[in-house]
């Protein structure tokens, strides 16, 4: 890998100026049609278990249909064809008590050496790859800062005075945009690609690459903004997102993620390098927001204890090719003999968000706290089912 990588900058630019804040997500609009020949347009609020709702207009007490956008549900069985032959069982019962009965899929890595601890809903995570939604801006923050698009000591104007740590915490869109915006399509493609999106993070076989766009966003649909801000036009996996976080977790080594199946492969397990990353004075800057997102943003859900830190990252959009709603959360823990990374993604309509899917990573790292799996001293009640981890 080159200097220009993460090595070398740019010219350093002054703070980046207020751009056009993306659309943000104000509810679905629905068409729906009453038994008149009259068509209505009204906003719609869904039933989580099925496509349609009923309403009856109290002018004429006429029948009217409105269809859901998603297609995916809010609840399945995760576990239905996982294998589990070589997997941290401890570590997957803590993930599927964790994620219950919601509809998702969740990886759960070792940042130290790119081994998959497990994973649970195997089929999901193997998938080409969803709307990555706002857990791109962690891509974003480390290119623009790279790059001198972010100062360190100034504050961007948004409307209002944002720093990167609450632009993090916060999920601010006009602030990623506006990286986005003066990075341009080259530059974040460049960036990306040597963060790992876009082609396989793993050596598992039935695993697919994400996409990364040929082309940016039209300038009709916000252009490069909103593939910084909202992730547009991308395809990422939780195997890609859990890779990502890792190398921010350990300093700056991408590794070939592999998910052992026995003992004896877990016991001759080598870590593979993929690429170092010159990204640690970046990472000193990024984690102050990720932490943020835990302690007072859109990650709120997964605190659970105020001494076992969590930094993550949240996103919360609808992927129209599925169509599903999801909701993202990539993490990384910072205490104990033992670090890990919690990626989780649900998939449904309208209970599906990031905030949902970092109280089920929060969930994880509680489970295995009570377990002592991060060798605290802090061991309570054991995990109750086995038969959890099918």
């Amino acid at each position: 890998m080159t200097a220009p990588m993460f090595g070398a900058t740019t010219h350093k630019k002054r703070a980046v100026h207020t751009a056009a804040k993306p659309h943000s997500k104000t509810g679905a609009v629905a068409r729906t049609r009453s038994t008149s020949s009259s068509v209505r347009y009204t906003t719609a609020a869904y039933h989580p278990s099925s496509r349609t709702s009923t309403r009856v207009s109290r002018v004429g007490l006429r029948r009217h249909v409105a269809f859901s956008p998603w297609t995916e549900p809010n609840y399945a069985d995760s576990t239905a064809g996982d294998l589990v032959d070589g997997e941290d069982l401890m570590v997957r019962r803590a993930a599927v008590q964790a994620l219950g009965p919601l509809n998702g899929s969740i990886v759960v890595t070792d940042p130290q050496s790119g081994r998959i601890l497990s994973i649970v809903n195997q089929k999901l995570a193997y998938k080409s790859g969803f709307q990555p939604c706002s857990t791109i801006k962690l891509v974003a923050a480390l290119a623009g800062l790279n790059e001198g698009v972010i100062d360190r000591e100034s504050l961007q104007v948004t409307g209002h005075r944002l720093n990167l740590t609450d632009a993090l915490a916060r999920s601010d869109n006009s602030f990623f945009a506006n990286v986005g915006n003066k990075l341009g399509y080259d530059r974040v493609t460049h960036y990306a690609k040597l963060m790992g999106l876009g082609e396989k993070a793993s050596t598992i076989d039935e695993e697919q690459a994400g996409r990364w766009p040929e082309q940016p966003p039209a300038a009709s649909d916000g252009g490069v903004g909103m593939m910084t801000s909202f992730g547009l036009g991308i395809l990422l996996t939780p195997l890609e997102l859990a890779d990502l976080v890792s190398a921010i977790a350990n300093g700056g080594t991408l590794y070939t993620l592999q998910h052992p199946r026995s003992q004896d492969e877990i016991a001759q397990f080598v870590p593979r390098v993929r690429r170092h990353l010159e990204v640690a004075p970046l990472i000193a800057d990024i984690k102050p927001g990720m932490m943020g997102a835990v302690e007072f943003g859109t990650a709120r859900r997964a605190t659970f204890d105020p001494n076992a830190p969590i930094f993550g990252k949240t996103g919360t959009c609808t992927d129209k090719n599925s169509p599903t709603h999801l909701g993202w959360f990539g993490s990384f823990n910072e205490v104990g003999t033992k670090k890990i990374v919690v990626v989780v993604l649900l998939t449904g309509a309208n209970k599906v968000s990031g905030p949902v899917a970092s109280g089920v990573a929060g969930a994880v790292y509680k489970n295995l706290e009570q377990e002592d799996y991060f060798g605290l001293g802090t061991a309570s009640v054991s995990l109750m089912s086995t038969a959890c981890c099918r």
